[in-house]
Order: structure tokens, then C-alpha cells, then sequence
């Protein structure tokens, strides 16, 4: 074992005077893989993990080669030991605060992330990768199916309810793409409408297509007697039997503990959420401070959050390399002028 493994092995935090080149907040795919391109540069890197990854619900992680059908769990445990191999270290815990402190003699951003059980680490750059929060629609029954019965993408869960009769819970414009694409996998559809409207063009549509419409609101989901959802049970006592619901969720970036940052955000189209602004590579207004993955992209899978944070990664180390390079030719000056 490494001197550098063995240094960042354990959850206690370096001295709040140390700084490390990089704190991570999050320890899901994207926060990860940006903690391991860092780590590999050998870059001191700490990954702060919540440890409510969003795909927690789910029995299998889907979409990406390789590690299809790979339950979450055993993706987050692999990652975590890769990273630890490179010398990273990962601490549980939740963020109480995180803002900037007073930057180092070269002007070197520094930033403090203290925790909520009061341990504390500076750094010189944040990545952000805290992920978000589906928030469902306020229907009885319907958050105890949510992973399971009740899905949110067709890439994620499409293969597992092909053939299921499947209903399109509608939460807005974003519904109508649902019920294109989970038609796809099933050849009995209904779309509930709950208030939302649709024009004759898009009636038209569903009945080419056979997508029964019913506009009459849920009440509740109804279970058969081991638990499954069996169905919607409407307004009016109707009940529609139903093995899968389709949600396009509303989706709120996390946030908690995030406000001295001043990070920009910016609301989603059709009302559907918000996401923290950034840039090329995760960059934000903010110097100093990166964010990756479905905090600012909320329709990244895996696969793409974790090349959002190997992309951040890479870039926070070259800026990082070039700040060394600037003390260093400080230092070099300094000591020239006092020789």
C-alpha cells in the first residue's frame, strides 16, 4: 500500500489547515468518476457521500455496457474502492454549509465544507455532484411503487415492463414524449390525463396508435392482495387495471447545505424543476466551483453522469496545474528578489 493510499484511507478529514486540491460533494456516478480522474492525477480529492444516491430504489442500474443490470449498490462499492486505491478518500456525512474562505498568499481560490456532525475540510476546488430529488405527484399509493412499478425513463426500466399494460400518469408537456416512447414497449397504453390538456392533433395521434385517453382524475393506486400495484382507482369509483405507471417527475437539483456558494440556477422548461446553470466541463459563474451530473443535467443516466464528472475532473486538474504553476514561478521570483 501507498503512502498516498494509506494517507486518505480512514473517514478522518485533514486538518482544517491543510487544504486538499479538491473536495467532491456527492458520491454518486458523477461525483465518483470525478474523484477518480483527480485521484489518478494524484490530486488530494474527498468525497463527501450523502448516501441517498437517486437510483437507490431501483434493483438494477440499466443502459450503460458492461455494468448493465449491475444492482446500484455494487456499482457505488466498486467505485468507492477504485477511488480509495488512488489515494481519494471518501467520507459519509451530510454538507451543514460550504463557502468560500480566504484564498491562499498567491490568491488561490480556498473553500470550507463543514459538515453536520462539525468536521470540517478546506479546499482549493469544489465539484459539485450532489444529484437531485424526484418529486411525484401528490396521488395516494403512488411513492411506495417508485423504482419498482412506478418508473420515471424507458431506458432505465423499459426492457423490465415491456408487454405490461402501463399507464402514463400526466404532469405536463414532457408526458406526451413518455407516452410515444413507452408505446414502444407495450401495446396497452393509457394516458390519464389528470387536468392537462390535449389538442385534436395530438388525439388524433394517440388513437393512430391505440393509446387509450382517460380524463377522469385518480383518486388513488390500488395493490393486489401481495402488495403489486394493480391499478388506478378514478374520481368517479372507476377503477383501470394497470401493472406499471409512467411519471415524468418534476426534478429539484439538491441544494441542502449549498447556499454560500451562490451557485446560479435556472428553472427547466414546462415547469418541470430546477438545475444549477453551468458550462462547458461543469463550469460555473462561481470560480472555483464545478458541478456534474444530474444536478445540472437531469437527464443523465450513469453513463453520462459519470463523463460529466471525468470531464470536470480533468478540467479542474489542468486549472489546477496551471495555479501551481503560477505559485511556483511566484515563489521562484520572490526568492530571486531577497537573494
Amino acid at each position: 500500500m501507498s503512502a498516498l493510499t494509506s494517507r486518505y484511507e480512514s473517514d478522518e478529514l485533514p486538518a482544517e489547515s491543510q487544504a486538499v486540491d479538491v473536495v467532491v460533494i456527492g458520491g454518486g456516478a458523477a461525483g465518483l468518476n470525478g474523484a477518480l480522474t483527480l485521484a489518478r492525477s494524484r490530486r488530494s480529492v474527498v468525497v463527501i457521500d450523502g448516501g441517498t444516491p437517486r437510483n437507490a430504489p431501483a434493483a438494477a442500474m440499466h443502459g450503460f455496457i458492461v455494468l448493465d443490470g449491475t444492482p446500484p449498490p455494487e456499482i457505488l462499492q466498486r467505485a468507492r474502492r477504485q477511488v480509495r486505491g488512488y489515494g481519494g478518500q471518501i467520507v459519509f456525512g451530510e454538507v451543514a454549509s460550504a463557502e468560500p474562505a480566504a484564498p491562499s498568499l498567491e490568491g488561490d481560490p480556498r473553500f470550507t465544507v463543514s459538515l453536520t456532525d462539525g468536521r470540517t475540510v478546506t479546499a482549493r476546488r469544489v465539484l459539485v455532484a450532489t444529484g437531485l430529488r424526484d418529486v411525484l405527484p401528490e396521488v395516494p399509493g403512488l411513492a411506495e411503487h417508485w423504482g419498482h412499478s412506478v418508473v420515471h425513463c424507458p431506458y432505465c426500466h423499459g426492457w423490465e415492463v415491456r408487454d405490461e399494460p402501463i399507464g402514463i400518469l400526466a404532469t405536463g408537456p414532457a408526458s406526451l414524449h413518455h407516452a410515444w416512447l413507452f408505446r414502444q414497449l407495450t401495446d396497452d397504453l393509457v394516458y390519464f390525463t389528470q387536468g392537462t390538456a390535449l389538442d385534436a392533433d395530438t388525439r388524433a395521434r394517440f388513437a393512430a396508435r391505440h393509446i387509450r385517453v382517460v380524463e377522469t382524475p385518480l383518486r388513488e393506486v390500488g395493490n393486489d392482495e401481495s402488495g403489486a400495484l394493480a391499478g388506478v382507482r378514478l374520481a368517479d369509483g372507476g377503477f383501470v387495471e394497470r401493472r406499471v405507471l409512467a411519471v415524468a417527475t418534476r426534478t429539484q437539483a439538491r441544494t441542502e447545505g449549498l447556499d454560500g456558494l451562490r451557485l446560479p440556477m435556472e428553472d427547466l422548461p414546462d415547469n418541470m424543476g430546477r438545475r444549477f446553470a453551468s458550462a462547458m466541463a461543469g463550469t460555473t459563474e462561481i470560480p472555483g466551483v464545478w458541478v456534474a451530473g444530474n444536478a445540472t443535467d437531469p437527464t443523465a443516466q450513469v453513463g453520462a453522469s459519470a463523463a460529466a464528472g471525468a470531464l470536470a475532473g480533468s478540467h479542474i486538474n489542468a486549472l489546477l496545474a496551471a495555479a501551481d504553476t503560477d505559485a511556483a514561478l511566484a515563489a521562484a521570483q520572490r526568492e530571486h528578489t531577497t537573494a
